[in-house]
């Protein structure tokens, strides 16, 4: 089997707003779904989405924002119930993901002048990539990466 690319990730919030305008404003994404639970008044095979369009038919179910052609951050509205986000690092499973840039430097003065906090400068690293590390608002870690031509994900590396 070959993929065809990454397709999103997804994050459930409780900071709808502020994550999409985060995501939209400041990283430059565009939002291409933005779903309600309406969508789902007449799906008794999902009772629990069809219990909240029922009661709140605009609340917003899902939104897909695509950050490159076809690749998008999916956000969910917190679910009844859900516990606190996890401290970055602190358990096992999601740690951040990557975009990448052809130039570093010019993307990073960008998004500075959008209002992009970054929690690390830009750095050269042992894989030959360069990369420097921002925060959405909560607090999901992204990497921003450079390739160079020497970069392990580009040549590969096994060592």
């Amino acid at each position: 089997m070959n993929y065809e690319k990454m397709m999103h990730v997804s994050f459930f919030t409780d900071n709808m707003e502020e994550m999409m305008d985060f995501y939209t404003n400041k990283l430059g994404g565009t939002v291409k779904v933005l779903t309600h639970y309406s969508i789902y008044k007449d799906r008794p095979d999902r009772p629990n989405q069809q219990k909240i369009a029922l009661q709140t038919p605009d609340k917003i179910f899902n939104v897909y924002i695509e950050l490159c052609e076809g690749q998008f951050v999916e956000l969910f509205p917190k679910a009844e119930g859900q516990k606190e986000h996890n401290k970055w690092n602190e358990s096992l499973g999601y740690s951040h993901f990557a975009l990448t840039v052809k130039d570093i430097h010019e993307a990073v003065e960008e998004l500075e002048q959008r209002g992009v906090k970054f929690l690390s400068r830009i750095s050269f690293g042992p894989s030959h990539t360069y990369q420097i590390w921002m925060a959405d608002p909560d607090d999901n870690r992204i990497e921003l990466m450079q390739f160079t031509e020497d970069s392990f994900q580009v040549k590969g590396h096994f060592e």
